[in-house]
């Protein structure tokens, strides 16, 4: 009784955590977003809003106009900002700036000064190790070009007799490409996390189209193997059986040298 409570306790609490788990990771990531946004540039918006409210009640009530502005009406305007939860201004403040630097950034004005900006980091002496690995992630992860894989291959990697499953992204470099053997660039995703992986590119004909989606090969990757396509899985039952055990036989000569 005991035995079977703990084994659906056990299946029960790992499929509840699966289908919760999503959402609340989902959540955590906004949630750090939002916060990342306010921590590096919402508070600072919102330091300039208030500046801006200040220096207008300072010439309103006609007082002498300072760059720090009178310290009661800084009083004010922070007590009127905590009292109806004015936050929010930083946050609309920081999302039109970025919206509005990145039109500035698609502009061909805007992207040639930027490049010039980014020649000069990349001169850095430190910022220039760490500045392209991150450019990178942030480009993949936000560039309007997207990766599209054509179609679904299974490719023999990293040796013979095995066989990868690889999503064909495009031809190979020109320069690979020989007159009688047409090559073609293959990502090899890596589980559980297709999203890292291998690029390789090999020979056309060393390839085998799977009748497969890209999604169901996502699946597949992920899972480790676990989720195979519908018109892909076999009724195995050798899988389910212990694999032979293999007793390893030492040479006599290797024995009396041990002796």
């Amino acid at each position: 009784m005991a035995g079977e409570f703990s084994k659906d306790f056990r299946r029960f609490f790992f499929r509840g955590l699966a289908a919760v788990l999503p959402t609340v990771l989902t959540l955590a990531i906004i949630v750090w977003v939002l916060s990342f946004i306010y921590t590096y540039i919402g508070q600072y918006t919102n330091h300039g809003a208030q500046w801006i409210v200040v220096q207008l009640v300072a010439w309103f009530r006609h007082e002498p106009m300072s760059w720090s502005g009178p310290p009661e009406a800084w009083g004010t305007v922070k007590g009127v900002w905590a009292a109806y939860w004015l936050v929010w201004v930083g946050f609309l403040v920081a999302f039109v700036g970025i919206y509005i630097f990145g039109r500035f950034i698609a502009s061909y004005i805007g992207r040639t000064v930027w490049r010039r900006i980014e020649r000069g980091i990349f001169r850095l002496p430190i910022v220039k190790q760490v500045y392209p690995p991150v450019k990178q992630v942030t480009d993949l992860l936000f560039s309007d070009r997207k990766i599209e894989f054509s179609r679904v291959v299974a490719v023999t990697y990293p040796r013979k007799g095995i066989w990868s499953l690889g999503l064909v992204t495009s031809l190979g470099m020109k320069v690979l490409q020989g007159p009688d053997n047409e090559m073609l660039t293959v990502f090899i995703p890596s589980s559980p996390m297709p999203v890292t992986g291998y690029t390789v590119t090999v020979r056309r004909d060393e390839v085998v189209d799977l009748p497969i989606s890209i999604d169901e090969a996502l699946r597949f990757t992920v899972s480790g193997g676990v989720v195979l396509p519908i018109n892909q899985i076999l009724e195995d039952t050798k899988l389910q059986a212990p694999a032979q055990r293999h007793v390893l036989e030492v040479p006599e000569d290797s024995k009396e040298t041990q002796e």
